[in-house]
């Protein structure tokens, strides 16, 4: 989920906006959408006013020269017939990818909103700052932004192997992963990649190497990804984060993430380029 290139981000917009804008409306962690099932379209604003569903506006930018808001519906908000709330997950794949990043982008705004309504040092209900997303109370002045919450993301190579595991939170599935955890305060992500790697599967590393980064909204973190050389140690699992954890060779992986994610991205071209060799 990157910004698309004819993507604009914007937080303001000039005059009143126009009825055709594209709002991406959430009640709670569900994007409201019409159309068919496989097809959603979200919708404008004059089909949200002819529906009577209203609710705190965020300007997000323009795509295509089209303007684009977030919306914060009531958690438990009523739709009219013609118009369905979801998950966000669930509609991967269903959704073009430019419309998923507005969304993802939109989503985190919402959480924000949702999230700082009251001073979390004096309980003052706080305020927007016009020139930012950025919620201050007029009491304290304390000031808060949309929250990022960094992860890591290391894949562990030894030769033309990789390790994998598979995540306890998706015990019931076939799928495997690379090794992914929180930064945690104080650390640096490559502190963080060391520590993560140990604690879940026991072994240790060396050299890392940046593999990109994506913006995951589940609901605010940023996943910075890695590849990363064994440098020592048997597995021994966390039983309380991982099921499962083997080395594959790079031509014989099991089911892993879709597209969707950076860790499929990951896995995909580490194994290519083992696979090379």
């Amino acid at each position: 989920m990157h910004t698309p290139r004819e993507f604009v981000p914007a937080r303001h917009h000039d005059g009143a906006l126009p009825e055709d804008t594209i709002v991406f409306a959430y009640s709670g962690a569900r994007l409201v959408w019409q159309g068919a099932e496989d097809a959603p379209a979200m919708p404008t604003l004059r089909e949200l006013a002819h529906a009577g569903i209203a609710g705190d506006v965020h300007m997000l930018g323009a795509l295509a020269g089209r303007p684009c808001v977030a919306m914060t519906l009531a958690d438990d908000a009523a739709l009219p017939e013609g118009f369905i709330a979801s998950g966000l997950r669930s509609l991967f794949f269903r959704i073009p990818d430019t419309t998923l990043a507005i969304a993802s982008r939109a989503s985190q705004i919402v959480e924000w909103d949702r999230t700082h309504r009251f001073c979390g040092r004096c309980a003052t209900p706080t305020r927007e700052k016009p020139d930012e997303y950025a919620k201050q109370c007029p009491n304290c002045g304390l000031t808060e932004w949309p929250r990022v919450s960094p992860a890591m993301m290391a894949l562990v190579t030894r030769g033309r192997e990789l390790l994998l595991a598979r995540s306890r939170r998706f015990a019931s599935t076939s799928m495997w992963s690379a090794l992914a955890g929180f930064v945690e305060a104080g650390e640096t992500v490559e502190d963080c990649v060391r520590r993560e790697v140990r604690e879940e599967v026991g072994v240790e590393v060396g050299s890392l190497t940046y593999f990109g980064s994506q913006s995951w909204p589940f609901p605010h973190s940023l996943m910075v990804a890695f590849t990363a050389e064994y440098a020592g140690g048997d597995i021994v699992l966390d039983d309380d984060e991982i099921v499962e954890a083997r080395w594959f060779a790079a031509d014989a992986l099991p089911q892993v993430p879709a597209s969707v994610s950076i860790a499929r991205r990951l896995i995909d071209a580490t194994a290519a380029r083992l696979a090379a060799r």
